[in-house]
């Protein structure tokens, strides 16, 4: 195992843990983990490596913006993407976003139908595609995660799940 795929893994994990039990991934664990990220590529590639690692940086934090600017995700979430994404670089950054809303999307179904939401959860699923539908992509208040009364995801669950699958896929 490299130094990228046990810092990266060790990462994930501890924001997995912390998520679970206090639903937020610290901004103290997301900072150190993109410093520490960015310091890494500039030891192991030079002046150049800062460059991959501000891109995979960037990249995480753009791709994960927009379901946070539309209330579907946490700040912190996007905050460990961009972090991870300074130790990966931009291109294996974009498979981790991807594996990670696919585990997302099981792990939410799971959850909807462990807690009896998943009726419920259908019902909001097309209440939102209605509403981009006649008045544009944007949040609908209700349906955010600041205020909707469905079961909250520990999302660092599947940016675990995303991790790892992006890591095993080398």
């Amino acid at each position: 195992m490299t130094v990228v795929q046990l810092s990266v893994i060790s990462i994930a994990a501890v924001a997995c843990a912390i998520d679970l039990r206090q639903r937020r991934i610290p901004n103290w664990l997301t900072l150190t983990a993109a410093v520490a990220g960015l310091l890494y590529q500039v030891f192991a590639s030079g002046p150049w490596g800062v460059g991959a690692g501000v891109a995979g940086w960037a990249a995480g934090a753009a791709v994960f913006f927009v379901p946070f600017a539309l209330g579907g995700l946490g700040a912190g979430d996007v905050k460990l993407i961009a972090a991870l994404g300074a130790w990966l670089g931009p291109r294996d950054i974009v498979w981790l976003a991807l594996y990670t809303g696919v585990a997302g999307g099981v792990l939410a179904i799971v959850v909807s139908i462990a807690r009896g939401y998943l009726r419920e959860a259908l019902r909001n699923i097309w209440v939102l595609l209605m509403h981009w539908r006649m008045s544009g992509i944007k949040p609908l208040p209700e349906l955010t995660i600041q205020q909707a009364t469905g079961p909250k995801l520990a999302y660092g669950v599947a940016i675990l799940a995303g991790t790892m699958v992006t890591l095993w896929r080398h």
